[in-house]
């Protein structure tokens, strides 16, 4: 097992276990709450840099126009993830989250597909399939899209396929994305702030502990994520992320207690199938890439 299978394994188990920490800030509302994750993140990863005594490295690294544009594209992907994410664990949706996480590993084949040129093998479109069924079947049987599921999909397996390509390493990187949305972020929890709605220091001690520690939980999983994708094959990166999933589900079904009826038993037994070939398939022809992308810079 390499080092890149190692930080992904650890990602996803802290991302499994999301959940409950941010149930206990279910009170505060979500854009205040992606505001402080962005916040806190960006001020732990700089003085991080600091104490390293790297910022003249980093800003040479980071301060170019390619670099920029790359960063801010991820940058944007993960807000969105952060903001559906939090919002809908706070809503009462940490199963329907974890459908969008159990699909995400064929999204990550799909853009493959797309932007990569790669071919799939006939089970591998089956999978595909399968999963696609599953979706419309939950949508069919509720009557609705699952649009949290397929938001969250979508902007993480596009940010992952962003950060496999992307040239500079995880702290650096994770530093930019959150220096890119920090102002912004600055700017809303001033503006909440001086309206009267602010959630930081106004409640209490411990609310306000949990909101400044949301940036160590959000930068360990994260750096942990952005190792793994440029240590190892962004297919093996997509088939362990079940591991994310699995936990949520079973924090959402028999923690909080959310419904699980026959329909959604359905639905997501046809995309848990899908999965299951689709590991099935990566382990019979032992599918391989070679191990990153571009070389790391920290």
């Amino acid at each position: 097992m390499n080092k890149g299978t190692v930080y992904a394994i650890a990602a996803y188990l802290l991302y499994g276990f999301y959940p409950v920490y941010w149930k206990l800030l279910s009170q505060i509302p979500a854009l205040q709450l992606l505001a402080h994750r962005i916040l806190w993140s960006f001020l732990l990863l700089f003085l991080g840099i600091l104490a390293l005594r790297q910022g003249k490295v980093f800003r040479r690294a980071a301060l170019r126009r390619r670099v920029l544009g790359i960063y801010g594209l991820a940058a944007i992907l993960i807000a969105v993830n952060w903001l559906t994410y939090v919002w809908a664990v706070g809503a009462g949706h940490i199963v329907e989250t974890s459908l969008g996480y159990f699909i995400c590993p064929l999204v990550s084949v799909l853009l493959g597909v797309i932007f990569l040129g790669e071919r799939l093998r006939p089970l591998q479109w089956i999978t595909i399939a399968m999963a696609s069924a599953g979706v419309l079947y939950l949508t069919f049987g509720y009557g609705t899209l699952p649009w949290i599921a397929l938001i969250l999909a979508f902007s993480f397996g596009l940010y992952g396929f962003v950060k496999k390509t992307a040239p500079l390493g995880p702290l650096y990187g994770l530093t930019l994305e959150t220096g890119i949305l920090f102002l912004p972020a600055a700017a809303f929890l001033l503006y909440s702030g001086l309206a009267g709605q602010g959630a930081f220091l106004p409640r209490d001690l411990r609310t306000d502990l949990l909101l400044v520690a949301a940036g160590i939980v959000t930068v360990a999983p994260l750096l942990f994520f952005a190792s793994a994708v440029q240590r190892t094959a962004l297919s093996t990166v997509g088939v362990l992320l079940y591991i994310n999933p699995s936990i949520q589900f079973l924090l959402g079904v028999f923690l909080y207690h959310e419904p699980f009826n026959q329909a959604r038993l359905i639905g997501f037994g046809i995309v848990w199938a899908a999965l299951i070939l689709f590991v099935l398939d990566q382990s019979l022809h032992g599918q391989r890439q070679p191990e990153g992308g571009q070389r790391e810079v920290v």
